[in-house]
């Protein structure tokens, strides 16, 4: 979780020492019904986020427990250590103290997407589309936990910040109006911020993910125009436009829009939910096909993006077995490159421990000067090397040259090890099945070389 910067913040006025275990350093804002603390944790050494509670949000008004804002507490609680995705804020811990029950978050250094919505801070239109990329997929991965967000909006948008202050990535934060689809307790309906909803969503009816694709396509809408989809006065007419009126085409609002671009974002508006994408795999795919087929304006031309690389990855045999979570710390962690036709990825004799997998293009292997293989989209190759118990093991017995345009994801020692034990199992797995397929090969080649010839 992260401060809103763009909101002026009330001095550090009766600052708490300690919440709890954790030691607060600063306040970084507050909401209708909490305060919201940078703190450090001691024991794990890394700041987090907490957000607790004010006494009188807790007390019971009127049969209902503070208003409702204990039951999104609740709903908050309730997924302490569920939620798992690089795109997606941690809920560490829930402490249900009596006068001020609080959650410990992960502190996420940056900004709101709020903070990208006004016409003089307006993102590139490609870094839009990708971020509407990754917001996706993340919910999508909370859909599969059984969760409907039904508050996406650019305040609950998290943009992480480099240290030059520019955007390298996204987080979904505030489940505390989440619909949890697989939970018998009694959960608050109508909620939501209305400027984002869909028709059904306020009018108090069932929804399902279908809901939070609309709420998406209104903030990719507010990035892209630097106002929202719909705005009025009132709450009745805001209402009014949201039920009858057609969003204006976002190609006359500002340049380098393309009809494309419009089209995915409008589609994500309609009114009835069969007419939008029928889930976030379909809006995902429509979202990165707009950079893949340079449908969109390219700040870098030829910069692989985080989008197309997750989708390279889903589309790779080697990857087959890795989930969301392992595929995006793979996009993160991998060194992608793109190599010219006749590049040398390895030469004969040369030492070296790193590997490449193929995701696009293809190589060809030479011994003594002759082409013994070609190996395409999919495959790997130096993984021997990689996997050699000594050093001489790890020098190259072929020359490995690149036929097509080449797309490679490399990896070392150094970097597998950063990954994940889940992450670094799967690719352990995927060895495995390279290598047994490469003993079959050789084995068919010996028995039979003819056929394989």
């Amino acid at each position: 979780m992260s401060s809103e910067l763009d909101l002026p913040l009330e001095p550090n006025v009766d600052l708490p020492v300690y919440i709890g275990k954790y030691k607060v350093l600063r306040r970084l804002g507050e909401g209708a019904t909490s305060d919201v603390f940078l703190a450090f944790d001691e024991f794990r050494k890394v700041e987090v986020a907490i957000k607790r509670m004010r006494f009188w949000a807790t007390q019971s008004r009127a049969g209902q427990q503070g208003d409702y804002s204990f039951h999104f507490y609740a709903a908050e609680a309730a997924l302490a250590g569920r939620l798992q995705h690089p795109n997606v804020v941690q809920i560490l811990d829930a402490v249900p103290e009596q006068d001020a029950p609080y959650l410990v978050m992960e502190f996420v250094p940056g900004v709101t997407l709020k903070h990208f919505c006004r016409s003089d801070r307006l993102l590139p239109l490609d870094q839009i589309v990708e971020l509407g990329f990754k917001c996706a997929m993340a919910l999508s991965y909370v859909f599969r936990q059984g969760l409907i967000h039904r508050d996406v909006k650019p305040a609950n948008l998290l943009a992480v910040l480099d240290a030059q202050g520019q955007v390298t990535d996204v987080k979904v934060s505030d489940f505390g109006s989440a619909l949890n689809l697989h939970s018998d307790s009694t959960q608050v309906h109508r909620v939501g911020s209305l400027a984002y909803m869909p028709p059904e969503q306020i009018e108090g009816g069932d929804v399902d993910c279908r809901a939070d694709i609309y709420a998406l396509g209104a903030v990719l809408y507010h990035l892209v125009a630097g106002r929202p989809p719909f705005d009025a006065p009132s709450q009745m007419a805001l209402m009014h436009q949201i039920y009858h009126q057609a969003p204006p085409s976002l190609v006359g609002l500002r340049g380098g829009v393309t009809a494309e671009l419009d089209a995915v974002i409008l589609k994500a508006l309609s009114k009835h939910p069969e007419a939008r994408y029928a889930d976030w795999e379909a809006f995902g795919r429509a979202l990165s096909e707009l950079v893949s087929k340079q449908l969109v304006p390219l700040a870098r031309l030829y910069e692989v993006k985080d989008s197309e690389r997750f989708n390279m990855l889903r589309e790779l045999e080697f990857f087959a077995d890795f989930g969301d979570v392992e595929l995006w710390e793979v996009v993160h962690r991998g060194r992608w490159r793109r190599f010219p036709p006749e590049h040398a990825l390895y030469k004969r004799g040369q030492e070296g421990n790193t590997f490449h997998i193929i995701a696009q293009g293809a190589v060809e292997v030479f011994r003594d000067g002759n082409k013994v293989a070609t190996l395409g989209q999919g495959t790997s190759v130096g993984e021997m090397a990689y996997l050699a118990p000594n050093p001489d093991l790890r020098r190259h017995s072929t020359d490995v040259l690149v036929s097509e345009i080449c797309t490679t994801i490399s990896f070392t020692p150094e970097s597998l090890g950063m990954l994940s034990p889940e992450c670094q199992h799967r690719f352990d797995r995927g060895f495995i099945q390279v290598l047994v397929r490469r003993l079959h090969a050789a084995h068919e080649s010996m028995a039979h070389p003819r056929r394989i010839m």
